[in-house]
């Protein structure tokens, strides 16, 4: 997958980073899959990261990983359920890497400062901010594109999650569901929003994917998505020299 996306993205001209989960800690059910452990799990992102020398993430759940995530990877990712978590919160901010703090489904996102606060308390300032939808109901996610600027009223870059957005959890009974066909158009709205960077799962053959196989990305549709994506991005800068500034705050 790494080298295939590699590709992808030298052919489009935009950077990325490798991002991969050694325990899916928050599995709906005690069956499925939940990766290959915090050891076996480093050691494969190590080397796919000195294989293709490529930039790696990955998230963790327990405080107890922090460190070890930290020393393997470039990024650490802070979980979406877990974003309020005081203890991860400060393990993440310790290892003094980047860090990818994901807006969790039931939080606001002028909320999501408080998590910010937390982070810069302890040191580390390298923050990325990301949307992945908003509880609606039972089994519903939405997205409301007033979040991205809003986050990024924080100072830092926003980012916005395309696959797990269109999640149905647990819709499934003890799997969750997905609309895999509305991500490009909400890929092209967040751009248009002024995002910083997506962030994407994709697979070669998603229907067997052994984690999100309902919300994974057919890597076939990859490069496509990102061409609009940087075209929308391109326009947005543009119009932005022309006209000016998009954030109109109403005169008082």
């Amino acid at each position: 997958m790494a080298e295939v996306i590699r590709r992808i993205c030298e052919r489009v001209e935009i950077p990325w980073i490798y991002k991969s989960c050694y325990d899916k800690d928050c599995r709906s059910s005690p069956d499925s899959f939940h990766g290959l452990g915090l050891d076996h799990g480093l050691r494969v992102l190590s080397d796919v990261r000195q294989e293709f020398g490529i930039p790696i993430v990955s998230d963790f759940s327990d405080p107890a990983w922090g460190s070890a995530t930290g020393e393997v990877c470039d990024m650490v990712q802070v979980p979406a359920y877990l974003c309020r978590q005081t203890s991860i919160l400060r393990a993440a901010a310790h290892t003094q890497r980047p860090i990818h703090l994901k807006k969790g489904q039931y939080m606001s996102p002028w909320n999501m400062k408080n998590s910010v606060r937390k982070i810069e308390a302890n040191g580390n300032y390298q923050i990325l901010l990301t949307d992945r939808g908003t509880f609606l109901g039972y089994n519903m996610l939405v997205n409301d594109m007033r979040c991205l600027p809003i986050m990024a009223e924080t100072g830092y870059p926003v980012c916005f999650d395309a696959t797990h957005s269109i999640q149905l959890p647990t819709s499934m009974g003890n799997v969750s569901g997905g609309q895999r066909e509305f991500i490009p158009h909400l890929v092209r709205a967040a751009v248009a929003c002024g995002v910083n960077a997506l962030f994407m799962e994709v697979h070669d053959d998603p229907d067997h994917a052994m984690s999100d196989a309902n919300t994974v990305l057919d890597i076939k549709f990859l490069e496509i998505i990102l061409r609009q994506a940087k075209a929308v991005h391109e326009l947005r800068l543009e119009l932005l020299d022309k006209y000016g500034e998009d954030n109109v705050h109403r005169e008082e």
